[in-house]
């Protein structure tokens, strides 16, 4: 049976199940990708399928462009890597569990070669080709995060002390979610009961960072115990610090946190990709991402901190976008039993509500899975418009769920309706309630387009992102400078009150810590062009290196980044030691000439690269790399492409709905007509009957009355004739009606698809305009002199211990 599931903004889930006769139904079940806005919950026990529908929810949203962050506490998401256009047995067998081979009686070959067939009916059984498996592979880039481990690529933590964006620090909420967020996080790591209310070293950490980043600074892990131990604040609340917290007790807080930092483990916390929602959902050509956060192998302390983080960093990320009715992107977390509980209140339950809560307004959706039903914040949920319910294991559990739905849906439930629907299901059947529908389905997931391997080992993770990790280690360094450590000195050099200074964070590598002075710069410059209808203003800061005399700065060689100063700190590490500082660059003239200099320079080389989509009439936003204005315009298209076709359907509605009344109309007129046939023939029957019997059994053989009833027979068998010609109307008639809206119907799907081609997000053309501004456009603000962080690393030569972008 041929099947149409490849429209836009759809997700194939499935088919239509009956429970009664245990058998598929024709009908598919195809979900409206901005339906997953008001997020979607799935339980189910062990075995019930819930991990191949979840998968096969997010590998419909990869063919759509969807990017998604996947936080896997199990590893099962791991599996979405395993894809293998060509189902040969070759692909499978390197991820065959050996030991199941043999419990089988098979060799690894063997299981291979039967799992790979398995795969190739499961596929054909739902109407899908192995091509839909190379479309998936090509529109989106797939990757495995191993926070605090290095078998995939690794991911640095330590942007989290890191001061918010300004929009969070004037949202009062945003902010103290995120301080709340953040401090009870660490403390949690650190082996700390971190309640926000009641525990004293939240607050304290809180008031630390409440102060450090209000005042536009940010912090490392060492920043943070100095601040423990000396504190810039001097009351929290109305209690002065040594009543509050005594400084005996904050240097034993501080010794605990410093035990965390001298762990050899937390080390690997420190390398890798920053933790950036950007940077995860999308690549830096713009490429949808499908990122999976794996943290099976951390303890249940450090998943409840990397989790925590990330909900805040999606949060962040999410308040800096447009508002939108479209999905733009997926939060899905595959075990969220621990993390969303309904009376306590771990670090990650505020965030992971605010998601449910403002995600909509922003086009962020959240899938939340469970197999523990009991466990979760029903309350909370009421946030979720989608649910998939699968096998339960107990009655409790179908009972538990069932009150969730009540109070969870608008309106409630019919409890009667949904009972013996959640008895009936059976593997990979389940019941989705959808509130955008109007009555509950039962259906039965799709086969998955990846391999259901399980759970993937570390090293079987090393080996999926080998490829990635040479790729990424065979590219140069972004932003090292090709310098050498100078002559040292023990001792920080003095500057001139004129010349602000700061301190990068050391965020990669290991050992003492050297500065290397630099010059920060920061200047906003104005770009117009008319013609484009173009007004920007850029702010831009560099980081430059001196001359050896320290009387220029070398303004050409400098680091160009959007936002610098909050990440930058007020004070320096510990124990690091100082490059020697040219006596040319601590002259009280000094910020005047440099910052002279820097007007000049930017003068001469600054330009605006302006990307333009003249399709959509939209232009990249100051800074804006080439592909965060892809991923932008992704979503632009997406949003016109579901306003285009949700206007092409309300145009075909009215003749759709014509049709289809006509067709009802026409099938009861063909039902009474049958019904009227089939009453006349039994009339004639009997008619004929009675003249045949009178005929025999009359005391005359010929009577008037035998005459008129056979004359009433012949006239009841031409109305049969007549009957049957009224039925065969009305069956041309009714098939009539349904080729038209056969016909309407395709005629609708080839607009759509049409409008699909038209507005495909790859092929939208993108043009550059380079724009230079004028000398009154420049303005140059402030100019420091900034002391980074380097170390020497295995070769003996220097490297940049900061983050260079």
């Amino acid at each position: 049976m041929a099947v149409d599931y490849e429209k836009l903004g759809v997700f194939y889930l499935g088919r239509e199940y009956d429970a009664v006769k245990a058998a598929l139904r024709e009908g598919l079940v195809l979900y409206d990708s901005r339906d997953l806005t008001t997020h979607a919950v799935c339980v189910g026990m062990t075995g019930s399928g819930k991990t191949g529908l979840c998968l096969a929810l997010l590998e419909e949203a990869a063919i759509d462009g969807v990017p998604a962050i996947c936080i896997d506490p199990k590893g099962d998401l791991t599996n979405l890597l395993l894809t293998f256009p060509n189902l040969a047995p070759g692909d499978f067998e390197p991820w065959i569990d050996a030991s199941e081979a043999a419990r089988q009686n098979m060799s690894p070959a063997q299981l291979a070669a039967q799992t790979a067939e398995r795969w190739k009916t499961g596929l054909a059984d739902t109407q899908q080709t192995p091509e839909r498996i190379t479309k998936l592979r090509a529109a989106v880039d797939l990757a495995i995060y191993t926070p605090g481990a290095q078998h995939g690529l690794p991911l640095s933590v330590l942007r989290s002390l890191d001061a918010p964006p300004a929009e969070i620090i004037a949202d009062e909420t945003a902010f103290a979610e995120r301080i709340n967020a953040v401090s009870s996080g660490l403390l949690t790591l650190a082996g700390i009961a971190a309640d926000p209310m009641q525990s004293r070293e939240t607050i304290l950490v809180a008031n630390i960072l409440d102060y450090t980043w209000r005042s536009g600074a940010s912090l490392d892990i060492a920043g943070l115990i100095a601040a423990i131990r000396k504190p810039a604040i001097e009351k929290v609340g109305a209690l002065d610090l040594e009543t509050f917290y005594p400084a005996r007790e904050r240097t034993a807080l501080a010794m605990s946190i410093n035990n965390l930092l001298a762990s050899p483990s937390f080390s690997a916390w420190t390398k890798g990709e920053p933790l950036d929602a950007q940077r995860l959902l999308f690549t830096p050509e713009g490429k949808p991402r499908v990122a999976i956060i794996s943290i099976a192998h951390l303890s249940d302390a450090e998943r409840m901190f990397i989790v925590t983080l990330l909900l805040n960093e999606v949060i962040a990320w999410m308040r800096r976008q447009s508002g939108t009715s479209s999905l733009r992107a997926i939060v899905y977390m595959d075990e969220i039993f621990g993390y969303f509980p309904p009376i306590a209140n771990p670090p990650s339950k505020q965030p992971m509500l605010t998601l449910l809560k403002q995600g909509r307004a922003f086009g962020v959706g959240c899938v939340l899975a469970t197999q523990n039903p009991v466990d979760l914040d029903y309350k909370g949920l009421s946030n979720a418009g989608t649910w998939f319910i699968g096998r339960l294991q107990t009655e409790r559990d179908r009972d538990r769920v069932i009150d969730g739905l009540a109070s969870a849906l608008p309106g409630g439930i019919d409890r009667d309706q949904l009972a013996p629907m959640m008895a009936a299901l059976t593997q990979r059947v389940f019941l989705m309630r959808n509130v955008h529908e109007d009555a509950p389905v039962l259906m039965k997931s799709r086969w998955a387009l990846s391999y259901l391997r399980g759970p993937l080992t570390g090293p079987e993770i090393a080996k999926l992102m080998a490829p990635r990790k040479a790729a990424i280690a065979a590219s140069p360094a972004t932003g090292q400078l090709a310098a050498s450590i100078a002559t040292v000195a023990a001792t920080k050099p003095v500057l001139p009150a004129s010349l602000p200074e700061y301190f990068t964070a050391a965020t990669q590598g290991t050992g003492p810590i050297s500065y290397q002075p630099r010059v920060m710069g920061i200047a906003k410059l104005h770009f117009v062009d008319s013609a484009l209808g173009m007004d920007q203003w850029q702010t831009s800061t560099r980081l430059a290196p001196l001359s050896d005399d320290g009387k220029e700065v070398l303004w050409s060689e400098a680091q160009v980044f959007g936002e610098l100063k909050p990440r930058l700190m007020r004070t320096g590490a510990v124990d690091a030691s100082y490059a020697e500082l040219p006596a040319a660059a601590m002259r009280d003239a000094t910020a005047a000439a440099w910052s002279k200099s820097l007007g000049s320079a930017l003068y001469e080389s600054a330009r605006a690269l302006v990307l333009v989509c003249d399709a959509l009439k939209v232009s990249s936003k100051p800074g804006e790399s080439e592909g965060d204005f892809r991923a932008r315009l992704a979503l632009a298209v997406r949003e016109k492409r579901d306003a285009q076709t949700t206007a092409l359907r309300n145009k075909y509605a009215p003749k759709l709905t014509s049709l289809q009344d006509g067709i009802r109309r026409a099938q009861e007129k063909s039902e009474r007509e049958r019904s009227q046939l089939s009453h006349q023939k039994l009339n004639t029957v009997i008619s004929i009957g009675a003249t045949v019997l009178g005929a025999l059994f009359g005391r005359k053989a010929i009577s008037a009355g035998n005459m008129g009833r056979a004359t009433t027979a012949a006239r009841s068998a031409s109305r049969i004739g007549r009957e049957s010609q009224d039925v065969d109307r009305a069956e041309e008639n009714q098939q009539t009606l349904a080729k038209r809206l056969a016909d309407l119907q395709t005629e609708l799907d080839r607009e759509i698809e049409s409008l699909g081609r038209v507005l495909d997000p790859a092929s939208i053309a993108v043009r550059s305009v380079q724009l230079s501004p004028r000398k009154s456009d420049i303005a140059v603000g402030e100019i420091a002199l900034v002391w980074t962080a380097w170390r020497r690393g295995a070769d003996g030569f220097p490297v940049a211990a900061y983050e260079s972008a």
